[in-house]
């Protein structure tokens, strides 16, 4: 029981809740899949706003390094009780030994499905909860009562269905401002795209600023992702260039919707000197903090650099920005793009710029690459008519062909190879050999 019997969780203040939180949350975080500051040790922890969902469940802001932009800011949904039941011991964060929680045990909400429930009918109906805004699309109707489960996988959010019917994704690492994952497809959705799932509800914060907390959207039951079908295709020894063929019209049909929901930009007038000065940065960054990088980073420096010389290049417009197999969903013979939060760690700003179409075929080109490095004798080959039936389903969708500008294409695969380098350096080091090969071919072919 909390030290006094009249108080509950949601009426502690976030110096008080600190108290009783900061040691269990600086050994736990760092644990979680979501959590961006892997290696760093967790430092100035603070609680940004806290709201109580129901008696006995915290939402939570907050923020685990210094204040002023950027900041590192989690959302977190949070339990308190005196004895945790067996079904929930695997979400224990900790037990609390000081503060007004002191003999309490917390643990993560989101893994209670009691909890979990109560959240689905916050966002059944449209209203306010101290900071928290609830919003739904009226045109569409939430059964009450779905059951909800945690869906599995490597995430860099959290995942919740509810009764095969509808998935709700929690941004667990915040920006401020309106998350492209809402942004996007709602807006697709009003233009009549079918290629991406539409919201059906949301929720955000006022506090300590505007942000998209999280997003509800139809789910797929029967939908199996890129990723899957590619490696059952490998392990199978059959064909997947019809697919990848299919895949590239979608991803086109895709962007069509993005230009004419958003506009497009006029070419840059000095060409690619820009975009080859942003990915030399990038290099560079990425080079300091992973030595490995050194040996190749003079000849992606030159393959920047022709990107340089190109002309004023094509418009840009918003993209998807983070587009690999495991964003593309197949169900009942047709492909669907989903996830549009872009890259995690980039800045919220540049996930929502305008940019060149060619980036998001550069993702899935190496997303290829990644599906064909787990079966090597036959992945050459495979990977070799994915990628030219991709950009052939692309060209044919589209109005430009992305095989005719290939030295922005390899910029872009490059680019994207040393974003992956540091990425598993940092969370998955059995997969760093793929984009390091990659790197080392990019390099010798510049």
């Amino acid at each position: 029981m909390l030290k006094t019997a009249s108080q509950s969780p949601g009426s502690l203040s976030p110096p008080q809740l600190l108290t009783s939180l900061a040691g269990m949350l600086r050994a736990w975080l760092p644990e979680q899949r979501w959590f961006a500051g892997k290696g760093r040790p967790v430092t100035d922890l603070a609680v940004l706003s806290t709201t109580e969902l129901h008696p006995g469940c915290l939402h939570l802001l907050i923020r685990t390094g210094p204040a002023g932009p950027p900041e590192d800011c989690y959302q977190l949904l949070l339990g308190v009780r005196e004895h945790v039941p067996p079904r929930l011991r695997h979400a224990v964060v900790g037990r609390s030994d000081t503060g007004p929680l002191e003999g309490l045990t917390v643990y993560d909400a989101l893994l209670d499905p009691w909890s979990a429930g109560l959240l689905l009918e916050r966002l059944r109906v449209p209203g306010e909860l101290g900071p928290l805004r609830f919003e739904r699309d009226a045109r569409t109707v939430v059964p009450t009562g779905l059951p909800p489960r945690l869906l599995g996988g490597e995430q860099s959010n959290t995942s919740l269905v509810y009764g095969d019917s509808f998935i709700l994704k929690l941004f667990r690492r915040v920006q401020y401002g309106v998350n492209p994952d809402l942004e996007v497809p709602w807006a697709l959705a009003r233009g009549g795209c079918a290629r991406v799932p539409a919201p059906v509800a949301w929720f955000w914060t006022t506090e300590p600023r505007k942000a998209t907390l999280g997003v509800l959207q139809p789910f797929l039951p029967q939908a199996t992702d890129g990723w899957t079908l590619a490696l059952r295709s490998l392990a199978a020894g059959e064909d997947f260039a019809a697919e990848a063929h299919e895949l590239g019209r979608a991803t086109a049909e895709v962007h069509l919707a993005l230009a004419d929901a958003f506009g497009s930009e006029p070419p840059d007038p000095y060409g690619g000197s820009p975009l080859a000065a942003a990915m030399i940065g990038r290099l560079e960054s990425a080079a300091r903090q992973m030595p490995a990088l050194d040996p190749y980073v003079p000849r992606l420096k030159t393959a920047y650099g022709a990107v340089a010389g190109c002309g004023p290049g094509r418009e840009a417009q918003r993209v998807h920005g983070d587009l690999h197999l495991g964003q593309v969903l197949r169900a009942e013979q047709r492909w669907f793009i989903i996830d549009f939060e872009g890259e995690p760690a980039r800045p919220l700003d540049e996930r929502r710029r305008p940019q060149a179409p060619i980036r998001d075929v550069a993702g899935m080109l190496r997303s290829f690459d990644y599906a064909a490095h787990t079966r090597r004798p036959r992945g050459p080959e495979w990977l070799r008519r994915c990628r030219e039936a991709y950009c052939a389903g692309y060209a044919a969708g589209s109005t430009w062909d992305p095989r005719a500008e290939a030295e922005l294409l390899r910029a872009y695969e490059t680019d994207r190879a040393v974003y992956e380098a540091l990425y598993e350096a940092r969370h998955r080091p059995d997969w760093l050999p793929v984009p390091m090969a990659a790197i080392a071919r990019l390099a010798e072919e510049s």
